[in-house]
């Protein structure tokens, strides 16, 4: 069956009726209200006593922009200028943050040390700044810093290559990726010297005035690698009560380092076998032996389904540890991406979509609604909205009024329209041709060395050498 373009399903009838003729649930309002009280512009109070004050949430977006030595560069205050200007009042961390230069994910990704923090306190300046210029005020506006360590996908240096940190070997992604079966794994001494270096940076967040920090446990970086060491042994692995130590540590430590902070946590709550490209392009899931897949964190054992058992004991844990703040979203850009980000146009090291996008979209909403339901108490941002393009206003206020999520959260769609939130929330038309049609292209630019940005749709980065550059590999790529 042949997808179709959401540009093509012109009315809520056509797009309704195309949902149930590929089969997806995903509800939607038909209008959306506009003005104060409209569901999308309700403030939202949390329980530590700031109120954020819409349920728009721009997520974090890496530029692959910045210095070597892990500084913003203007390319990077331009990115977060635009996340001011969006309208949205709760900022996710801006971007992945390294607490340390070994973790980074790329050698141009932003690092948080003493030298560096002040920079990143001028980035978060020059957000509020921009905020208050285009809606008024910024009381209401809540911005975080999202911490990370990226484990296994880790090129901290110039030549890009790979330098993963692995808490244990795993039979698929070890091959995938050349790590070798006898190589080194992170011992637990050293485990808890990492934990050291999120609690020294999360006090040095709250010094640069960030409201809360995010220790990332999504995408198959270090955080989310620790919910699926099943065969790891020893304090860090095994049991879901040692999977979590971690968190548990590093949580436990930035409350006596950094009193008053507040903490979040991005986590995939689910996640599939790895997928590969079949022989028609579309991607497929690798081949399993008899026993079946035993490390997706939200998996149901077969690598190809969803059991929210253990994300719903990981909620209980957030709430046992305080931690009202929860972003929802799935699996990983590095091995199973069409559950993480549904696109109809592949980044160039993937594969084509081997569903429709809209059936990506549709369970990342469902198992946030579900997890909603299992803790009502806490916020839930919702992900993988940027594929419904004009329909994203009617989805994400079903989401919310119906309480299947707190905030929505948007990715890729702020790097080509990044004042969608405001637009939408002053009734204003939506700029269709700003709308992201997921082109990839800001995954396939950072895949070969080249800064991250909207090159289909953004005349800033088009008309950069990287346009040019990036021209050529997708040409060559097609052959």
């Amino acid at each position: 069956m042949r997808y179709r373009r959401i540009a093509s399903l012109k009315t809520a009838e056509a797009f309704l009726e195309y949902l149930t003729q590929i089969g997806v649930d995903l509800p939607l309002d038909e209008e959306v209200a506009t003005g104060p009280d409209g569901p999308l512009a309700q403030p939202y109070r949390l329980k530590a006593g700031a109120t954020v004050g819409n349920r728009f949430c721009i997520l974090p977006m890496e530029g692959w922009d910045g210095t070597h030595d892990g500084r913003p560069t203007e390319l990077t205050a331009r990115r977060w200028r635009r996340f001011g200007q969006s309208g949205a009042k709760l900022i996710w961390g801006g971007e992945a943050v390294a607490v340390r230069p070994d973790g980074r994910a790329n050698p141009n990704q932003l690092l948080i040390n003493a030298e560096t923090a002040g920079d990143l306190a001028g980035l978060r300046e020059t957000l509020v700044a921009e905020h208050e210029a285009h809606s008024g005020r910024s009381d209401d506006l809540l911005v975080g810093l999202q911490l990370t360590h990226s484990g296994r996908f880790a090129r901290p240096h110039e030549e890009g290559r790979l330098q993963p940190e692995i808490l244990y070997h795993h039979p698929i992604l070890d091959e995938k990726f050349g790590i070798p079966p006898d190589g080194p794994v992170m011992s637990d001494d050293e485990i808890a010297r990492l934990v050291e270096a999120f609690w020294h940076a999360a006090r040095l967040a709250q010094r640069a005035g960030f409201a809360f920090v995010d220790v990332k446990h999504c995408h198959g970086y270090l955080g989310h690698e620790f919910l699926s060491a099943v065969d790891r042994p020893g304090r860090y692995g095994g049991s879901f009560e040692n999977r979590t130590r971690f968190l548990r540590e590093v949580v436990a430590g930035i409350r006596a380092e950094a009193p008053g902070l507040g903490i979040g946590v991005r986590v995939s709550a689910f996640d599939l076998a790895p997928f590969r490209p079949g022989p028609d392009g579309r991607g497929e899931p690798v081949p399993l032996d008899a026993n079946g897949y035993r490390y997706a964190f939200g998996g149901d054992g077969t690598g190809l389904g969803v059991d929210l058992t253990e994300p719903c004991a990981f909620l209980d844990l957030l709430a046992s540890l305080d931690i009202e703040l929860v972003c929802i979203t799935a699996g990983s850009p590095y091995y199973v991406p069409h559950i993480q980000r549904p696109a109809l146009f592949p980044p160039s090291d993937g594969y084509g979509p081997p569903e429709d996008p809209l059936a990506g979209v549709a369970r990342q909403i469902a198992v946030t609604a579900s997890l909603k339901q299992h803790r009502p108490d806490l916020c839930l941002v919702g992900s993988a909205y940027s594929y419904l393009q004009e329909w994203l206003p009617n989805v994400a206020q079903c989401a919310v009024r119906t309480g299947r999520a707190d905030f929505v959260g948007l990715g890729r769609m702020v790097l080509s329209y990044p004042e969608m939130p405001a637009d939408v929330l002053a009734g204003r038309p939506l700029q269709r041709k700003r709308i992201c049609r997921t082109f990839s292209d800001c995954t396939t630019a950072p895949r070969h060395g080249l800064v991250s940005g909207c090159y289909p749709l953004d005349e800033f980065y088009r008309q950069r050498p990287e346009g040019a550059q990036l021209a050529e590999i997708k040409k060559a790529a097609a052959g």
